[in-house]
């Protein structure tokens, strides 16, 4: 009868288990490529696997679906420091496109498409109007003429001789025998 120790057998499953996670781990980080983003209408690219020759990083080319070589499409030499090299491309219409980075060495960083979606048309909104200058003129009627004395003292006259005919009148109602 064979017995052996619980710890030593968990330590193995333990180190069987973690072994795939570790080489794939290795096996990402350690293979050369390349990120592209879009935002609006621009295409960028960023790569770490070019290493600097003659002051050169080396070159990207933004290739459309009808186009099948690296040097048909867009070509940007690749800026940046030792640790990341990056290209971009603006004005760049909608549709599905390539992305190639070549190292100045001649080794191919990396491939992959990219979508430019295409850019929303701004929408108006509406502006505020401008508030007119003196105000809204309450209790003039909406009129803004401004009118003389004489006009003032014609219409309250006009009204004070409206008044007296109708108190007058119904004076005259309330007493009906009399003539």
């Amino acid at each position: 009868m064979r017995n052996s120790s619980p710890v030593l057998r968990t330590g193995l499953t333990v180190a069987a288990a973690a072994l795939p996670l570790a080489l794939a781990a290795v096996s990402a980080a350690a293979g050369p490529g390349i990120s592209v983003s879009t935002t609006g209408s621009t295409v960028s690219v960023t790569t770490s696997s070019c290493t600097q020759i003659n002051g050169s990083w080396g070159t990207a080319s933004l290739l459309t679906s009808s186009q099948g070589s690296f040097a048909q499409g867009r070509q940007v030499t690749l800026s940046g420091t030792s640790t990341s090299q990056s290209a971009a491309w603006s004005s760049v219409s909608a549709g599905t496109y390539t992305v190639i980075v070549i190292c100045s060495d001649g080794t191919t960083a990396g491939t992959q498409s990219v979508v430019v979606s295409p850019t929303p048309s701004p929408t108006r909104s509406p502006s505020p109007s401008a508030s007119p200058s003196l105000g809204v003129m309450g209790g003039t009627g909406g009129s803004a003429t401004d009118y003389g004395t004489v006009t003032l003292v014609a219409g309250g006259t006009l009204v004070g001789a409206g008044l007296l005919g109708t108190a007058w009148y119904l004076r005259r109602r309330n007493k009906p025998y009399r003539f």
